[in-house]
């Protein structure tokens, strides 16, 4: 159950033994674009999958596309498609960002597949045998209008316990409280605004509760690699005796687009049954193409190893229903499973409005390299759950300084010599030169750090061994040697060591930068590189090619234009279909304006300095309907109330107004409001403002008195559109 680590004493590129290792990332839900908070995992995944792939080990990292569950089936018929042409074409499209961003799929299938249902079938089967599954009649929320029963995030209501409006029929996002949809006051049907009623099915549950579950699952924690999942899910087991884990509820009643379960007509999985399963159907699938024992791989009692990678926040599902899934259904359980945090842009949440909500195919779109965003990306990761920040600044300041300034900038200043000079040969007896042995050193290290998922260390470390390697160049200062004949050995000595170090640090950055080390392959004329080759060096009995740039600059315009892209992409035409769904989804497809200037209409007046404006400058203005799940006071200001407003996004939204002069915050909490939402972000003292609370005072507040938080009707709901 621990985790391996490449045996450090070993030779680069020879741990003991050829490993078998099965590895997965979550799957990308067929009803969204991918985006680069997504990319986030599957990069890290695919760094760590290279890495050990260049050991020489047998490694399989399969994927596939979520697809089953009510949000893909309305999404379907709003489309006017069926859920099975919905999904084929998203996972076209899901494919197309994989094979962009160099993602080394083995294999990318669906969740919607044959073997999927067989696998998802035969496991239901074998905890049913072993006593696991229990059918419950249970109350739930039911659609009149739609005719079907409503999935938890399909209720929305007032809170039982505190009374917040708009909350889901899970949690609370004000107080924080958890419940059943039934216990709303006040609910509605989020897909047709009907109040639900309550009818009675029968329901299928996996008995977690059960203590062969629970005593599985405390051995079974102990192994995991990362001491804050191990301490979250000795948080969800509780103490021996305390009895906290719930059955869960496996099935879920017609329509629903997913498997039938076995001899329940009407009655189909829930879709995070099917969703893990769905890693084994991808591999089933793989090894049938490759004549690969299947059962050796996954059953019980198998030799090979298995890992998961997934975003903390389905860490519940991965490191409780589905190893014990798995345990009591004779299939071999996680070696282990690896979490990371989220992902933030110039440090906040990824916003529709201010153009950072940026989806994969709008970086490739505009024209940006993919690599850079990898190298990026691993610079900041390592092996815990902490979010990660791309702030679009520091990512172009980075990649030019390392990548151009210090990385490639070793072979343009060596390979023109030694092509004109020497007929692109290396000295072979400046292979042996100290630096050379520096690098080489190093390179075990490197690869452990990679294994350990600790990118942003071996990254460190790579970039120190650059600058060395710079440091030699600058002292040797190739370009004056050549200016004297005599000094032709030196010279060619210079370009020599400069290239070997420039092999070593491509076999250093190989896992994060496969597209460009497969140039410099190309470029050194070697074949693919593997840690092994650390002790192979350049020969001069194989000359280099000719020169050819490798990387280029990220400019700032290319950073403006992916921006621009993400707020053009989202602005609705005036009565258009885009508007309407806009509307639909809580006004989500807006754009912003705050980036650029504003421009006169048509209908714009001849002297611009007039205060009427046209129908186009006021549709600049995203204003949302917001709820205010908090208000607390600012310390170090007189003025100034700090609001948590939920604008029906993923993630609330913090905003610092000066109005503390008229209200206590425990006056605000629960109220609707009305806000700017695609107000450029505003960084103050006190922390990220983002956006603007509207609020009615008199013309002369000292002779009228007066601040009035606007409040919409109460039928109003988070993230509507103010038109």
């Amino acid at each position: 159950m621990s985790e391996p680590v490449t045996d450090l004493s070993a030779a680069a590129g020879a741990p003991s033994g050829r490993r078998q290792i099965l590895v997965t990332s979550a799957l990308p839900y067929a009803n969204g674009q991918i985006h680069i908070g997504h990319l986030v995992e599957y990069i890290q995944t695919d760094i760590w999958v290279r890495a050990l792939r260049m050991h020489g080990h047998e490694v399989y990292y399969v994927g596939a596309d979520d697809t089953h569950g009510t949000p893909v089936m309305l999404r379907a018929e709003q489309e006017g498609l069926t859920p099975k042409a919905l999904i084929d074409r998203v996972w076209q499209e899901h494919k197309a960002d994989m094979d962009a961003f160099g993602i080394s799929f083995d294999n990318y299938y669906t969740t919607d597949s044959e073997e999927n249902r067989v696998l998802s079938e035969s496991v239901y089967l074998a905890l049913k045998e072993a006593g696991l599954i229990d059918a419950r009649e249970i109350e739930q929320a039911y659609d009149p209008v739609k005719n079907m029963f409503l999935p938890d995030r399909f209720i929305k209501g007032e809170c039982p316990k505190c009374g917040a409006k708009d909350q889901y029929g899970d949690s609370c996002e004000v107080c924080g409280s958890t419940y059943q949809p039934t216990d709303l006051v006040n609910p509605y049907s989020v897909v047709s605004g009907a109040t639900p009623v309550r009818k009675t099915s029968t329901h299928y549950f996996f008995r977690l509760s059960d203590p062969r579950c629970e005593n599985f699952l405390r051995g079974w924690v102990e192994g995991l690699a990362q001491p804050e999942a191990t301490n979250k899910m000795r948080e969800w087991l509780g103490a021996p005796g305390e009895a906290k884990l719930a059955d869960w509820d496996i099935s879920r009643d017609a329509p629903y687009f997913g498997f039938e379960i076995p001899g329940a007509p009407g009655k189909y999985f829930y879709v995070w049954l099917d969703a893990p399963v769905g890693y084994y159907a991808s591999f089933s699938n793989l090894a049938q193409r490759l004549g690969l024992d299947f059962d050796a791989w996954v059953k019980a009692g198998s030799a090979a190893e298995q890992y998961h990678f997934i975003g903390k926040d389905i860490l519940y599902f991965h490191t409780l229903f589905w190893p014990a899934m798995l345990e009591f259904s004779g299939h071999r359980t996680p070696t282990n499973v690896f979490a990371h945090g989220f992902l933030t842009v110039d440090g906040a949440k990824m916003s529709k409005s201010r153009g950072t909500f940026i989806t994969a195919k709008s970086y490739i779109d505009t024209g940006l390299n993919p690599e850079w965003l990898r190298y990026y990306y691993a610079a900041k990761l390592n092996s815990t759950m902490e979010d990660i920040d791309l702030s679009l600044e520091d990512f172009q300041a980075r990649v030019n300084s390392d990548l151009v300034g210090k990385y490639i900038n070793i072979a343009s200043r060596a390979a023109g010599f030694l092509i004109k000079r020497f007929e692109g040969r290396v000295q072979d007896s400046a292979m042996q030169h100290p630096l050379l042995g520096t690098l080489r050193a190093a390179i075990p290290q490197i690869a452990a750090n990679y294994e350990a998922r600790e990118y942003s260390r071996a990254l460190r470390h790579t970039m120190e061994l650059a600058d060395a390697v710079n440091a030699y160049v600058d002292g040797a200062k190739p370009w004056e040697q050549a200016k004297d004949p005599a000094n032709a050995a030196a010279l060619h000595e210079t370009c020599s060591v400069s290239l070997e170090a420039f092999r070593l640090l491509s076999l250093a950055l190989k896992p994060v930068l496969p597209g460009l080390v497969a140039g410099v392959e190309t470029f050194l004329s070697i074949a693919p590189l593997t840690w092994a080759d650390v002790g192979v060096p350049l020969s001069s009995q194989q000359p280099i090619n000719a020169y050819k740039h490798l990387m280029t600059r990220v400019e700032p315009k290319q950073i403006e234009a992916l921006l621009e892209a993400n707020r053009s992409s989202l602005a609705p035409t005036e009565g258009s279909a885009a508007s309407a769904t806009a509307a639909a989804n809580g006004g989500k497809a807006a754009t912003s304006a705050a980036a650029r200037p504003a421009k006169a209409g048509k209908n714009a007046p001849a002297d611009e300095t007039s205060d009427v404006i046209s129908i186009d400058d006021f549709a600049k203005i995203d204003l949302r309907v917001a709820l205010i799940v908090d208000c607390r006071t600012v310390e170090g200001s007189d003025k100034l109330l700090q609001l948590t407003l939920d604008v029906g996004e993923d993630k609330p939204r913090n905003v610092f107004s000066g109005i503390r002069s008229a209200y206590k915050p425990e006056d605000l909490v629960g109220k609707l409001t009305v806000m700017v939402a695609n107000l450029a972000p505003r960084k103050m003292k006190f922390g990220l403002s983002e956006g603007m609370v509207l609020a009615a005072s008199a013309a002369d507040e000292k002779a009228e008195p007066g601040l009035y938080v606007l409040e919409p009707h109460s039928g109003a709901k988070p993230g509507m559109r103010v038109r």
